[in-house]
């Protein structure tokens, strides 16, 4: 199984590109992750890793993802090589993504004056407006 879950803040603003064959579009970023512990007297370390989203996702990220935001990400682990003009070999390793969700809270959102979107590309529900498929009025209609 290949399966990554990163949560962490974006290093700068998406990429887009689009390719040469079919003119898909592709969002390639950065995240900053911070390492989980730290060694007594020495700052946080975080890793960098670049992230990279395809068509729809890829859209997604580049119209709402900003640099610094917190993010979340859900995808899988890849590993590429290719030779430079030189001759020289390169290796890289790369999530490629297949899910892409908001981390920040509600509040920073709000003033960095950002919606709230999730993956689906479409604005999230709000249970108290009302119009949810799931809204239960008392306890007597529960199914248990």
């Amino acid at each position: 199984m290949n399966k990554v879950i990163l949560m962490g803040r974006l290093t700068r603003d998406p990429e887009v590109r689009y390719t040469q064959t079919n003119n898909t579009l592709v969002a390639s970023f950065a995240l900053a992750v911070n390492r989980r512990f730290t060694r007594q007297g020495e700052e946080r370390q975080a890793d960098f890793i670049n992230i990279v989203a395809w068509s729809k996702l890829g859209e997604f990220c580049s119209k709402y993802f900003k640099k610094g935001q917190q993010v979340g990400i859900i995808g899988r682990l890849q590993t590429r090589t290719w030779d430079d003009d030189q001759g020289q070999k390169h290796y890289i390793t790369e999530v490629i993504a297949e899910e892409a969700y908001f981390a920040d809270s509600k509040r920073e959102a709000e003033a960095g004056g950002a919606n709230t979107f999730d993956a689906t590309f479409g604005t999230m529900p709000n249970p108290v407006a009302g119009g949810s498929d799931f809204e239960i009025s008392s306890g007597d209609d529960l199914p248990f």
